[in-house]
């Protein structure tokens, strides 16, 4: 680590009921590796994952205009994958190329599924993240026009392992822990500034035995 890269920029979000702090020693070991970096966090978790990502695309927008920047890269976390995902569908911005999503719930948190009925009329993210075949992140179209890498978690207790994967080419590559523990590890680090500097996690140290390409 300790590349500089003064043109490019990570924009970090977090996700279902958490806070733009859980990103602060992640995005600290990115900028010691020579990355900026930008956090976008949201705050109401009774709102839509729509109203989020609509949000999140009018901060995009005004980054991919910024002139200081040729690229922009995502970090996401969780429930943020998901709204990284539908954010820059909406801005289509050739200047975003790489996406790395942590524990992602690409097809659903078997959490959400459970607990829907109970909290999804209080919480509109919980139902719009089950594994239901209906439900809004399993209504999404994949990922087109960028270079994914998942980092998923061994012992998530809130998405199974094949929920991470998307049905585009992608790097995958799981962690021996927690949800969110992903958020500070240093090996996850790591592997994100690999991926975002060589669109690969086989170029971070020790990792390449245990990174897929998946199709």
């Amino acid at each position: 680590m300790g590349d500089h890269n003064p043109r490019v920029l990570i924009v970090l979000t977090h996700g279902f009921m958490a806070h733009r702090l859980m990103l602060k020693v992640l995005a600290g070991r990115l900028r010691r590796a020579g990355w900026n970096t930008d956090i976008w966090g949201y705050e109401s978790f009774v709102t839509s994952v729509t109203t989020h990502a609509r949000n999140f695309s009018d901060f995009l927008t005004e980054r991919c205009n910024d002139d200081r920047y040729d690229h922009i890269h995502l970090v996401t976390h969780s429930m943020g994958c998901i709204i990284g995902r539908m954010a820059i569908h909406q801005v289509q911005s050739e200047k975003i190329k790489r996406f790395v999503m942590l524990t992602p719930p690409n097809r659903g948190s078997f959490v959400a599924t459970k607990t829907a009925k109970i909290f999804g009329r209080f919480f509109r993210p919980v139902a719009e993240l089950t594994t239901e075949k209906n439900s809004l992140v399993n209504s999404l179209e994949d990922p087109s026009d960028v270079e994914v890498g998942v980092i998923a978690a061994e012992q998530d207790a809130l998405i199974s392992l094949e929920s991470t994967r998307l049905g585009v080419p992608h790097e995958h590559i799981t962690l021996p822990c927690l949800h969110s523990a992903v958020l500070f590890r240093q090996d996850a680090a790591n592997l994100i500034h690999s991926f975002l500097k060589n669109g690969t996690f086989g170029d971070a140290k020790g990792f390449a035995a245990n990174s897929q390409k998946t199709h």
